[in-house]
């Protein structure tokens, strides 16, 4: 998972396609590295953002996911049908360089690689998942992390999401299906 690091894309627009089966996304979070990679590693932190689960840092270690999304915003929106209210995906490290670089394993995927960047007092986060394997996959996982790094700029500036969680991603799935092609 030695990817060159990608073109520098705009760190608050939509996902790309960095190669045909990868999706790249970044976000121009506030604070130091360090803070974004509390965000990252430590589960309750993460999960006011993506998903709960305790991570032992070191490559090999497993660990588990779980997401709880309409927790993620008050109000959550309405749940789509045949959403669960919890889902648990197992994963394990495969990268590691604290506070630069986390690489996980993810479900039937080539996984997904965190980088982080300080710009200023800032911090640039990378995230690009790897090799998914299907279209409709491809459009759940981009507006999935689009919607969960939106979240989480706006727990790291002290603020509430401007968008309940279940409308951004309703929202942003038709975007995604424009721009992706398929």
């Amino acid at each position: 998972m030695n990817d060159p690091s990608p073109t520098r894309l705009a760190p608050d627009a939509f996902g790309v396609l960095t190669a045909p089966d990868t999706l790249t996304i970044q976000r121009l979070l506030p604070g130091p590295v360090e803070r974004v990679w509390d965000y990252l590693t430590q589960s309750e932190l993460r999960r006011q953002w993506l998903a709960a689960g305790e991570m032992a840092l070191a490559v090999g270690a497993p660990f588990e996911f779980v997401w709880r999304n309409d927790e993620l915003t008050n109000p959550p929106g309405p749940r789509p049908a045949g959403s669960a209210q919890e889902h648990r995906l197992q994963c394990a490290i495969t990268e590691l360089d604290p506070p630069k670089k986390l690489a996980i394993t993810w479900g039937s995927t080539g996984g997904v690689t965190f980088t982080l960047e300080p710009i200023g007092t800032k911090t640039l986060l990378t995230l690009v998942h790897h090799r998914v394997p299907e279209r409709s996959t491809l459009l759940s996982v981009s507006s999935g992390w689009h919607t969960h790094l939106d979240i989480l700029a706006a727990r790291m500036a002290g603020q509430e999401p401007a968008e309940p969680f279940w409308d951004q991603i309703n929202r942003l799935r038709p975007e995604y299906e424009r721009r992706i092609p398929g």
